[in-house]
């Protein structure tokens, strides 16, 4: 390998990682936590009906199908949320990653100027060193 793996860390835009650090960690989080609707739609749905309140939801069974239509109504446009905010961080770590690859192209070039540079001081020296000793 032509360069280091510290050469290497060194080129890397450490500067615009800092500062894109705290939006991707927020937007993961945000992925991971619940929304107080949703915590409040798992608790009217692990909630069941007893005695006698069961005969009149069952007399109620037009507005308990439309509350649970509601409900899941509410589910799937936190899924498209959750969704969208997916594709946002997904948008933000192939962003990243383009930079990571043209930071290495930079690094690969860099790299083979230096090697370039080397051999030609390399024949440099040699020609010097032939020089002082024909003398």
């Amino acid at each position: 390998m032509a360069i280091s793996w510290v050469a290497a860390l060194k080129m890397v835009p450490w500067t615009d990682v800092i500062q894109a650090a705290p939006h991707v960690l927020k937007a993961a989080k945000g992925l991971i936590k619940k929304s107080p609707e949703q915590e409040a739609a798992d608790a009217m749905a692990t909630t069941t009906p007893t005695g006698h309140h069961a005969a009149s939801l069952a007399s109620n069974a037009g507005e308990l199908a439309l509350q649970q239509v509601a409900q899941l109504e509410a589910r799937v446009q936190q899924l498209e949320a959750a969704q969208r905010a997916s594709a946002q961080v997904l948008e933000q770590m192939a962003e990243q990653q383009a930079q990571i690859v043209q930071t290495v192209g930079l690094l690969r070039t860099g790299a083979t100027r230096l090697a370039w540079a080397c051999g030609v001081l390399g024949v440099c020296v040699l020609g010097l060193l032939i020089a002082l000793l024909r003398q």
